[in-house]
């Protein structure tokens, strides 16, 4: 549990990380979300994410993030269960939370090589898309499997 638990970062430790491995001239991506209830779509993505630098940080929402942007019902596993699955995954480097609605500022703290979201969004409308270019750092879009979410998920819960 050890090698699990050190992968979750406060902000100050996650920037001393990122500047260790800037350091060693590695490639840092960057992801982020609520990463609620984790399944195949999940985990394919991040998987991916990971393959396009050396090291892969997820930008964590917290619980009262996940509440304002998801509704009050939402997340289903509070922030230090979803931080701990994540975490669990091979090709995650390191988890940090961020409480704002945004991770912008985190991103801009630990300026990543690369910042990836899924394909429903524009590169252009990513937030945090202008510090990492700004910085020579570029900006990618990622499919995702077809069919699944954790909004679909819950729906199909609710109904049995």
């Amino acid at each position: 549990m050890e090698e699990i638990v050190h992968k979750i970062k406060g902000l100050e430790s996650a920037k001393n990380l990122v500047a260790e491995w800037r350091r060693q001239g590695q490639k840092i991506v960057f992801t982020n979300g609520c990463f609620d209830i984790l399944h195949l779509g999940h985990v394919d993505y991040l998987e991916k994410a990971r393959k396009l630098g050396d090291r892969l940080i997820v930008g964590l929402n917290t619980d009262a993030s996940v509440s304002r942007f998801k509704g009050n019902d939402r997340p289903i596993q509070d922030q230090i269960s979803r931080a701990r699955i994540l975490a669990s995954l091979q090709f995650v480097d390191m988890v940090v939370f961020f409480d704002e609605d945004t991770p912008s500022e985190l991103i801009s703290a630990l300026i990543p090589n690369i910042l990836v979201k899924g394909s429903d969004y524009l590169a252009e409308n990513i937030v945090g898309a202008e510090v990492v270019r700004k910085h020579g750092g570029e900006v990618r879009t990622l499919d995702f499997v077809p069919g699944y979410s954790t909004s679909r998920i819950i729906e199909k819960i609710k109904k049995t």
